[in-house]
């Protein structure tokens, strides 16, 4: 606008949170449904409160442990592949550059460019980073989804022991014939407040979120709870 200086434009985008939110989102949801699920079974079963803490407190170590131990495998193995990818991609570009180019062109093509300025794009992008156009554009592979194992096993452990410390703290402080109820109620809370900050965080809808998360944990506990009381029942 004439006149006028007009501020410069930074649009809010979430996708570059998606690899630790998903690890964080992932573990500490599991770290409150299984911790809780485990030990509303063990007080169905007519346990002691001291047997129910030792539950989550074992719950939460393993689990913990477990989270990370499974995040940095996985996520390594997805490195590995694309570790593998890239180096099979730079070996191409280096033994038949004009097959890359064609490969890369008929991909804008596709995109919705004319074959000459997909040729020209295709060229100008080799000519200052063929491998990272190819990652990028043939393989799908971006810096922002990246795997990163270390990060993705810290966020998936410290996320579960999170999650499953407040069943853990109701379970040391309530006595037992209350603890089924405490920790339904505190676990109910923490999902809630889960789904919210995840959604908020992702830029997804607050109430859909809470709802999902809500469902699966109660469904979660409501069946683990069953299986306990039938389990302590006929011991």
């Amino acid at each position: 606008m004439d006149g006028q200086t007009q501020a410069p434009h930074h649009a809010v985008h979430y996708v570059n949170r998606v690899g630790w939110l998903r690890a964080t989102v992932l573990g500490a949801n599991d770290g409150i449904v299984s911790t809780a699920s485990l030990m509303t079974g063990i007080a169905a079963s007519g346990a002691s409160r001291d047997a129910i803490l030792l539950t989550g407190i074992a719950a939460l170590v393993a689990g913990a442990m477990s989270m990370a131990a499974g995040e940095y495998v996985s996520v390594s193995a997805q490195s590995d592949t694309e570790r593998a990818d890239l180096a099979k991609e730079k070996r191409a570009i280096a033994q038949q550059p004009h097959a890359e180019w064609r490969e890369l062109r008929d991909i804008y093509v596709d995109r919705g460019l004319t074959p000459e300025l997909a040729g020209q794009v295709a060229q100008q992008l080799m000519d200052a980073d063929a491998l990272g156009a190819h990652a990028r554009d043939e393989l799908g592979i971006s810096e922002i989804a990246t795997a990163r194992p270390v990060q993705a096993a810290l966020a998936s452990a410290a996320s579960f022991a999170i999650g499953a410390a407040p069943p853990v703290l109701v379970a040391a402080i309530v006595p037992s014939a209350s603890a089924i109820a405490a920790i339904v109620a505190i676990c109910l809370l923490c999902l809630a407040l889960l789904g919210y900050v995840g959604a908020r965080l992702g830029g997804a809808t607050p109430l859909r979120s809470i709802v999902r998360t809500l469902f699966w944990g109660v469904l979660a506990m409501a069946v683990t709870a069953v299986a306990g009381h039938l389990f302590g029942a006929a011991l």
